[in-house]
């Protein structure tokens, strides 16, 4: 039985693999194969493995009865704050609150007169857009409209701005992402994080690791397109079309401006006043991203009334939150399904094997091989495939106990993955945000890719190293 279990186990990873790098939905690939690992754990004589769960009595349907529990699960914990910040970000779009920020904030940028000064000037604006902006395709599109334009009018080359355009969307330390959320809420289930919230793991230990992790990438942008424009031969300032629909931000005074390009950030702001207040005053206010995402929609409708004077316009308009959750619906999905995925291999008892090996590493100064592994994991397939989250949220749901079978935090496994998946998605020629940027640029995914590798991998590296001096000396509860 045994043997089954691990051929079954190949090759459902086999078909999970294949589907990602073949940019099929992962959602589907992994609810069936995590169906059809439960239902070989049935055939072997086994139960299904999710916590808490009660069969319906018709073994042959206990596989369907988990996704139904799953399902009910995720949407009242990590699945309900990812629609509800799904929500917020489409009614900021919705007001033009986003293009607002955007605008205000790239407008010191023209004042900068050395070229190259800017390259990690614009990289950290970059990374700071992503707060409200957290889709990198998105985020390239917008500032290819906005920013590309003034930086070649600085002076920059053609790829030069496009690697910095393409590297905005990292790794920056916000609570309001989907990886986060999702990673803070199985933390919070264990003995030793027990109550921990999203903003706690992002400014606690994320921002740790991923600030100074930017700060060294922005450093190794700056000689990296230095020394490959010189390479290059000076820089050529062509004239480049790009084409784009984005409609200009909301025209208002300066008290309209400064209010909506705050808005964006209002949920960050909110959530890093409790987290500071409570670390100074010693309070337990616990304020969650979905109460703090909320308040700040209430506030920005209230903004759109004294600014419209239209009632009854603006409240229609709140709609667009209600729709935009919908929108955050699949990421809710993909969450489930690597859950579902996680109880097949739970079921048919590889999980409790590869917790057997990893015990072997226990104690013998290896602690850092783990990581190593999904980090490696991670790049291979995010390189492959394009995608920076699949894979990671396939793995949120086994990180603490292949963690706790190798004896080490699982904050050692946790953040370096995460951030691998988003600072190697700027590597993958066949990544969406590297075909858009590549594509308005009018150069070659290969030539972007070449100006994006050495600063992200050069932070993949750092990043990693730095995760394990912080990490693992941290030890398990």
């Amino acid at each position: 039985m045994t043997a089954v279990a691990y051929i079954a186990a190949l090759l459902a990873v086999a078909v999970v693999v294949w589907m990602l790098i073949k940019k099929m939905d992962i959602k589907i690939s992994l609810f069936l194969m995590g169906i059809v690992l439960m239902y070989v754990a049935l055939f072997m004589g086994k139960e299904i493995s999710v916590e808490g769960f009660k069969t319906t009595g018709i073994k042959w349907l206990d596989p369907f009865q988990a996704v139904a529990d799953q399902f009910l699960g995720t949407l009242t914990s990590a699945g309900f704050i990812i629609l509800i910040l799904g929500g917020y970000t489409s009614y900021m779009s919705h007001i033009g609150a986003n293009k607002v920020t955007v605008s205000v904030l790239s407008k010191p940028i023209m004042r900068i007169k050395s070229t190259y000064i800017l390259v990690p000037i614009t990289f950290l604006l970059g990374n700071l857009l992503s707060l409200m902006i957290p889709s990198a395709s998105n985020l390239s599109i917008i500032l290819l409209a906005t920013l590309f334009p003034i930086l070649r009018q600085a002076g920059m080359s053609t790829l030069s701005a496009g690697a910095v355009i393409a590297t905005s969307a990292t790794i920056v330390p916000t609570p309001l992402g989907s990886d986060n959320v999702a990673v803070a809420g199985m933390l919070a289930k264990t003995s030793q994080f027990s109550g921990l919230t999203t903003s706690d793991y992002v400014f606690r230990y994320h921002a740790l690791i991923s600030i100074p992790t930017l700060i060294v990438i922005a450093v190794v942008h700056y000689f990296w397109q230095k020394y490959l424009d010189k390479k290059a031969g000076g820089v050529s300032l062509e004239q480049i079309d790009i084409e784009t629909a984005q409609e200009a931000a909301p025209e208002g005074g300066k008290l309209f401006r400064t209010v909506y390009a705050l808005l964006p950030l209002l949920p960050i702001f909110i959530l890093l006043a409790v987290f500071a207040g409570n670390a100074i005053t010693g309070s337990k206010v616990n304020l969650s991203v979905a109460l703090a995402s909320i308040l700040s929609f209430v506030v920005a409708v209230i903004c759109e009334l004294i600014r419209s004077r239209q009632g009854q316009e603006t409240l229609k308009g709140t709609d667009t939150f209600f729709t935009g959750m919908g929108g955050a619906m699949p990421i809710v999905a993909l969450l489930v399904a690597a859950s579902i995925f996680v109880a097949g291999l739970q079921s048919i008892g590889i999980i409790a094997s590869l917790q057997e090996v990893m015990k072997s590493t226990n104690g013998s100064g290896m602690g850092f091989v783990l990581p190593l592994i999904l980090v490696a994991l991670t790049a291979l397939i995010v390189i492959l495939s394009g995608s920076g989250t699949a894979l990671f949220f396939a793995m949120v749901p086994l990180m603490v106990p292949l963690a706790a079978a190798a004896g080490i935090n699982v904050l050692a496994v946790s953040v370096p993955m995460g951030l691998a998946g988003n600072l190697l998605r700027a590597v993958s020629p066949v990544s969406a945000v590297i075909m858009i940027v590549s594509g308005s640029i009018k150069k070659s995914p290969m030539e972007l890719v070449k100006r994006t590798s050495v600063p992200m991998v050069a932070g993949l590296v750092f990043m990693f190293v730095l995760s394990m001096v912080v990490f693992l000396p941290m030890g398990t509860a």
